[in-house]
């Protein structure tokens, strides 16, 4: 087929639009060109660069339909280059073939300095496992998966990812040797032992991916068929970057509270403890509590394992366990430091917990993050520890427990019909329902929902309160003293989300539970 008449630099119509399913964004970064088709189904080569007949004859060849090339005025090119990008998963540009040849020895060398993955380089890495795990990672990154789980099956792997909380299918891995291939790049990066199979290893590398700095956590696990990788995903600037700051409003807090927390983030001393599982947003709680409070009077110091975000007004401080830099050890240098304000991002063990509470005895404000089930759980917690109740009673002020639930999405959400409405939000006199369900489109990828929110209760010491615990009161005792001072549970925080149409109650339940 002979080519067709190159065009000259001109204006793109607006009314183009790009061929993904044709022309993938992997094959477009590439290439530097990208494949359109204008408003009379005419295809279009758009690049910077003179015509290339090669790469126009082994399309049109491919397509079966002659191409015109289009040469794009000076940043036209990008503009476009940048919507096939944002449009499309890295993974839909890599082919099968040739991913087989890989072996288990041959993960390339880390490179030095910063690594930058991008859909331009997936076409340049030499190796197949390098090619498929950067995909891998730069699909995950666009879907913002929290984490990336490389589960070896008995031939090949099985990847997911945990978006919103919910573990999905990313992709299916045929072959041993590449899965192998991919989990010993991932050992490379973080600078773990790959020769090493038999017993669990961690580690963390960092990326630079779309002028981003991203942190990434590995954690190696063997099992009967190979070795399990789970990558961590944490993307400081996603909540804080582009100018955008995180505060509790945009967490999902209703007002009342988001006001009694930040009360509590702006007293000037004691111990202020966000509570909840794993993944429950604990840490950002307290980062938007911070990020509203003015710091130019004060010395506000974190310890953090690791710094998940960039907080511009206080000095942050990375734990380093192999080098004995751990929280105790951090907490204690700290509070040399002249701080007013202290974030411990988690309280581990006892002697962190003894720290703390000494340190806000002293005059400091601590803030910090603990595991517990509910607020009131962290007392049983701190006891297990071995701190004295008494002492801890007069440091804490307050106690957020929280959970996260998913966000129905607003392309789709339905209403639920009057008739098919249940009363619980009623008993708790809450305003009249506006119940919906998820439906699913492709913009949630038909899971109905997208992003979450923060439901929590938040238990403020008093002195009936701390006289009952000293008592060592039972805890229907302790909860009842807690529901007259105010305390509204997460069971009746999530109800009226529910209520308001932000989720549903299968959400809740999955979450929370029924009780």
């Amino acid at each position: 087929m002979k080519p067709q008449a190159t065009l000259p630099a001109a204006q793109v119509d607006p009314a183009c639009r790009l061929e993904p399913g044709l022309w993938s964004a992997v094959e477009a970064n590439r290439h530097r060109a990208v494949l359109l088709r204008d408003p009379a189904s005419r295809l279009l080569l758009l690049a910077a660069r003179p015509c290339d007949v090669y790469l126009l004859q082994m399309l049109e060849a491919r397509l079966g339909e002659p191409l015109r090339w289009l040469q794009a005025p000076p940043g036209e090119l990008a503009r476009w280059l940048q919507q096939a990008e944002a449009g499309s998963r890295a993974l839909d540009g890599l082919g099968t073939a040739g991913l087989a040849a890989a072996g288990p020895g041959e993960p390339e060398a880390a490179h030095a300095g910063l690594q930058e993955i991008s859909l331009a380089g997936l076409g340049q890495a030499a190796s197949p496992a390098v090619r498929l795990l950067d995909a891998l990672l730069l699909d995950a990154l666009h879907d913002g998966a929290s984490d990336i789980h490389i589960e070896r099956r008995t031939r090949g792997a099985q990847v997911r990812v945990r978006l919103d909380g919910v573990m999905q299918p990313l992709r299916e891995i045929d072959e041993g040797a590449l899965a192998e291939a991919i989990v010993s790049r991932l050992k490379v990066m973080a600078e773990l032992d790959i020769g090493e199979r038999r017993v669990p290893q961690d580690g963390r590398f960092r990326l630079a991916v779309r002028g981003r700095e991203i942190d990434f956590r590995l954690s190696i696990m063997p099992t009967v068929h190979g070795e399990d990788a789970v990558v961590r995903v944490l993307d400081r600037s996603a909540l804080l970057g582009d100018g955008r700051q995180i505060t509790l409003a945009s967490l999902g807090y209703p007002p009342a509270l988001a006001a009694s927390v930040l009360a509590q983030a702006r007293a000037p001393h004691g111990l202020m403890l966000v509570t909840g599982p794993t993944g429950s947003g604990k840490t950002t709680t307290l980062y938007a509590a911070l990020g509203a409070i003015d710091h130019t009077r004060e010395k506000l110091v974190t310890i953090e394992d690791p710094v998940e975000y960039d907080l511009p007004a206080a000095a942050q401080v990375q734990v380093n366990d192999r080098q004995g830099l751990g929280f105790a050890r951090g907490l204690r240098s700290i509070l040399r430091h002249d701080p007013d304000r202290v974030l411990v991002g988690e309280i581990r063990d006892g002697e962190t917990a003894q720290i703390a509470v000494q340190a806000a005895l002293t005059g400091h404000l601590v803030l910090s993050t603990v595991h517990a089930n509910h607020a009131l759980d962290v007392l049983g917690r701190f006891t297990h520890m071995g701190i004295d109740l008494y002492n801890l009673v007069s440091a804490l002020n307050a106690v957020v427990a929280q959970r996260l639930v998913r966000r129905l999405c607003e392309a789709c959400a339905e209403p639920v019909p009057t008739a098919a409405t249940t009363a619980p939000a009623a008993s708790h006199n809450l305003p009249a329902p506006r119940l919906r369900r998820a439906v699913g489109c492709p913009a949630c990828r038909d899971s109905g929902y997208r992003g979450r929110m923060a439901v929590a209760e938040l238990l403020l010491l008093n002195d009936e309160l701390r006289e009952l615990v000293v008592a060592r009161a039972p805890m229907s005792r302790l909860r009842a003293a807690a529901q007259a001072a105010g305390l509204q549970g997460l069971q009746q925080a999530a109800q009226a989300a529910v209520s308001a149409g932000h989720t549903t109650q299968e959400e809740l339940e999955r979450v929370i539970g029924s009780t």
